[in-house]
């Protein structure tokens, strides 16, 4: 498609565009009373209008019902979190028995890793990118500690080679092999949050499985963001927040996935709690640990049904959807912002550099923009016009057009407020 850089083009899009309608189901923050160009769905996502009415579905069964709401509520309580196995499936590529929900992400990967990382012996090894999330950097050393190891010893990270900003695949690959028998566990960002770049999981995964250690994903930002597909690729464990491109809330509660040959598995290392045991026995209190036979067997407590409400809501829309439509308009998306930042750079010949891949099978819906001779100010200045991005050091901001609610005239509009930024600053530097 040949691009163009001007507003009719772009409302040609929109009306061209099958998901527009959607855009009108989730409610707006405003900057001087005008609805705000949103590029944070990879923080936090807009607030479907419909989660205010799943939530007082269960404040309303809570008044009414007390604590028969557990079983007696519209939706029961007690098997609440089991309706959302069946879309976070479809979403992540897994069984409905894979997929449970439960605390929030960086919890879960700790209770994820008591089954996956067992070092013994010379295995004992973990293999993370450079420079992953810090929740998972602290994570991880806290993990290798608690087991007796060093840090500096214990976590093997894969490096971006000198002057690149995203990592190659062979490297990663080279990496596993030189670590080869030491190594116990490879938990990686499948999204980096930095940079935006999609790994080859499926390949990575493979490889770590070849030398004999567990492979689990981090999903922070993958989850509702690209194609998945945990189970063909025969991931062990992943986890990931719901609050992102799957738009449930601040800090929401967190999915997990665990591969169905871990299931049933009574000796496997693993902390256990009350909601983990076999649903049939669980009222009848007895002192033995009975699993359930999926996912769930790792739950610990009641489920926080407010916190999934939210959550509900908007899977309900992305089951109406599928993630084949929304990909296909985050390709087109992302594309047209990324032809919109080179035109406005030509310009106003200034010098801004996208560090996201430009492969489409790289990338899902965030771009990374490097400001060089630009800075803080101008990041300021998009964000009082009403330009909602994010700010990351040295000098980067990360735009992410999530395909649900962002229109192709936000692309055009927010291209011309950073023009205008530009010179602005650059005539307050002539005077």
């Amino acid at each position: 498609m040949q691009f163009k850089n001007t507003r009719e083009f772009a409302q040609k899009l929109d009306q061209q565009d099958i998901l527009r309608t959607y855009r009108d189901q989730f409610i707006f923050p405003k900057v001087n009373g005008e609805q705000v160009i949103y590029f944070t769905g990879n923080s936090l996502g807009l607030q479907p209008k419909s989660a205010q009415k799943y939530v007082d579905e269960v404040m309303n069964d809570w008044a009414e019902l007390a604590v028969e709401g557990h079983f007696y509520a519209k939706k029961p309580w007690w098997d609440y979190h089991e309706r959302l196995a069946q879309p976070l499936s479809k979403i992540v590529g897994a069984k409905p028995s894979e997929i449970t929900v439960m605390n929030t992400l960086t919890v879960n990967l700790h209770l994820l890793m008591v089954s996956f990382y067992r070092p013994q012996g010379k295995r004992y090894k973990i293999i993370c990118e450079e420079k992953a999330f810090p929740s998972d950097q602290y994570m991880l050393q806290s993990q290798v500690r608690f087991h007796g190891y060093d840090p500096k010893d214990a976590i093997v990270e894969i490096k971006k080679r000198e002057g690149e900003h995203n990592f190659r695949i062979e490297d990663i690959l080279a990496t596993i092999q030189e670590v080869g028998e030491e190594c116990a566990l490879l938990l990686i960002g499948g999204v980096n949050y930095y940079t935006g770049q999609v790994f080859d999981m499926k390949t990575i995964t493979k490889a770590g499985h070849d030398v004999g250690a567990f492979v689990g994903w981090d999903l922070a930002h993958g989850a509702g963001n690209i194609k998945l597909k945990l189970h063909e690729w025969d991931v062990d464990f992943a986890s990931w927040c719901s609050y992102k491109y799957m738009n449930s809330g601040p800090g929401n509660a967190s999915g997990c996935y665990v591969h169905e040959r871990f299931h049933n598995q009574k000796d496997i290392p693993r902390f256990e709690g009350w909601w983990g045991t076999s649903r049939e026995t669980r009222f009848l209190m007895k002192p033995e640990f009975e699993p359930m036979p999926n996912a769930d067997a790792w739950q610990l407590s009641n489920a926080p049904i407010l916190a999934m409400a939210p959550y509900l809501a908007s899977l309900e829309l992305f089951d109406e959807v599928g993630m084949d439509a929304l990909i296909e308009k985050r390709n087109l998306i992302v594309s047209y912002l990324e032809f919109v930042l080179k035109e406005i750079d030509a310009e106003v010949e200034s010098t801004f550099e996208i560090i996201t891949p430009s492969s489409p099978e790289e990338r899902g819906t965030q771009l990374s923009v490097f400001l060089h001779g630009e800075g803080r100010k101008l990041f300021e200045y998009l964000m009082k016009k009403g330009v909602i991005t994010d700010w990351r050091e040295p000098n980067v901001i990360r735009l992410a057009p999530a395909p649900f609610y962002c229109s192709f005239e936000d692309m055009y509009q927010f291209g011309q407020i950073l023009k205008q930024g530009i010179l602005e600053k650059a005539n307050q530097l002539s005077n």
